[in-house]
This record gives structure tokens, sequence and C-alpha cells, in this order.
């Protein structure tokens, strides 16, 4: 039998397809849940996933974490400017422990795109490119979570703020993402493939109009200049840098960076990626 193994197996991501590898028969005792509180996951202990501590930034637990796993989904960590040491050590432990395939949740267009996210996975591409293991990459595009989670901020001002443009975000569900990120882990061969994951493509204008027509309530979309925008942020309190890095992203999206006009999320689902009036609704209800 296989062994499935899912790193950041309590976080939101990590999880879903955690629960997506026990709905689609894999037996629990197949699936190495890997963690950095265990206690966290005793639920998942409970249904018979094994629960294994790893942390990325304590490389000494990985080699425990990852042994006798054959297939591994490694999913990018959380700590922005840290990610390249701790993801080299994943690479290294799993490498180590002849894990057979790793599936790695990078970022849409990796080695082509302008967005601030993008260095640290494609350090970690190059990474697993040089283990010599088979990768599968998941070049995943925004989940609508990063909008839906601040529709109450829209809907309390009115609008939505940001330096897009017409650039247009290919979203979906994180829900989707995980799906497709256990098809994937199951079914992948080859020495390396590559996913490009979005979702129907939108405007910050598409989304405003869908937020007024789902929510009954008005919202319009601002548009400013990279600069003004980075100044609106520090107006609301964020510091120089990481106001920088918020108008950043847009500029990818005003670029082009975060569309996609692939399949491959569909093809993996088996179904259209989930609407984002859907997604809308769901938020909101």
């Amino acid at each position: 039998m296989t062994t499935y193994a899912v790193t950041g197996a309590t976080g939101p991501f990590g999880r879903a397809v955690v629960e997506e590898l026990l709905s689609r028969g894999v037996p629990a005792s197949d699936v190495v849940a890997i963690v950095r509180t265990p206690s966290k996951a005793a639920d998942l202990a409970g249904r018979g996933v094994q629960v294994r501590e790893g942390d990325y930034s304590r490389p000494e637990t990985l080699p425990a974490a990852l042994a006798g796993v054959q297939r591994l989904l490694f999913v990018s960590g959380s700590e922005v400017g840290a990610r390249v040491p701790q993801h080299t050590a994943v690479v290294d432990a799993a490498k180590a422990a002849g894990v057979e395939r790793i599936a790695y949740t990078s970022i849409l267009k990796a080695g082509s795109t302008s967005n601030p996210l993008a260095g640290e996975h494609e350090a970690t591409e190059a990474a697993l490119r040089a283990s010599g293991i088979p990768v599968t990459l998941l070049r995943n595009g925004w989940y609508t979570e990063n909008y839906t989670g601040q529709l109450d901020q829209y809907l309390e001002r009115g609008e939505i703020v940001g330096a897009a443009g017409d650039g247009k975000v290919s979203g979906a569900a994180r829900a989707d993402y995980a799906a497709a990120a256990a098809t994937a882990l199951l079914t992948d061969e080859g020495d390396e493939v590559v996913h490009e994951l979005g979702g129907p493509a939108f405007t910050l204008a598409d989304l405003a109009a869908t937020i007024s027509d789902a929510t009954g309530t008005k919202v319009a979309y601002r548009d400013l200049s990279v600069e003004d925008f980075q100044a609106e942020l520090q107006q609301h309190g964020l510091d120089a840098g990481t106001a920088g890095f918020v108008a950043g992203l847009d500029a990818s999206i005003a670029a082009g960076d975060l569309e996609t006009d692939g399949d491959d999320l569909a093809r993996l689902l088996g179904r259209p990626a989930t609407p984002l009036a859907e997604a809308i609704h769901a938020a909101h209800s």
C-alpha cells in the first residue's frame, strides 16, 4: 500500500486535503498528517490517521515525520521571508527518507511572474528539481477566500480599493485547490508535472459587482495607482514595507500574473471551479 503524507495538516488547506484523501477511500492508516502541534490533530488520530510532529523550522523533526512515506503533499509554509531554508530542509529530509514523489503548492506562473511572493516558491521549485525526486508543481492562483475573508469590510466601506486596474484574477475556492491537490497526489506520474491552477477570471470591478448582486449592498471598486494605493494603506496603519508589498501584489494582478486561461484546475476537479458568486453567497450566509 502507498503511504501518503500531508504537511501543515492542521491548517485549512492541509486538513482539507487529508479529508479529500479519506473521502476517496484511502485508508486512514495510509495517511500521515504532519503537524507542528500533534494535539491539534487529535480528531484525525482518533479516526486512524497517523499524526506525526514535523516543523519546517525544526529540521530535526522531519526525518521521523517522513519515514516510510511514498507520496508527499508539501504545503508551502506561511512565514514569508523564512521559507527558503524551511522548504530546503523539507526537501532534504524527503530525499533522505526515500520519498518517491512530492507535490508542492507553488504559485501561478512561477518563473515568469512579478508577484512579490514568487521568489521563495521559485527557489523551492529549484530545490525540488535538484533533489531528483519526481515532482508535481501545483501552481495555485489566488484563493477566493483572500477576498471573501474581507467581505464585511467591503460591505461596511461600500468599496474595494486597489491598484489592479483591469487585471484579472483566476481565483478559486481553497476547497477546489485542495481537491485538485488530492487528485494530483493520487494520480500524477512522470519526472515533473506542472499544473497552472485557477478558476474563471474576474477583475476587482467584477468582484465588486458580484458582491453587490449577491448581498444587495452596493460595493464599488476604486482603482488607484500603485503609489497612491501604498500611501492609502499606510494611512490605514500599515508600515511602509507591508504597504509596498500589498500594493505590489495588486501590481502583479494588473500585469496579468494571476490570470490563467488553462483548464488544469477543472480537469483535476472533474468539474468547473466553484463560481465566484457561490463563494460570496456562502461567505455572506
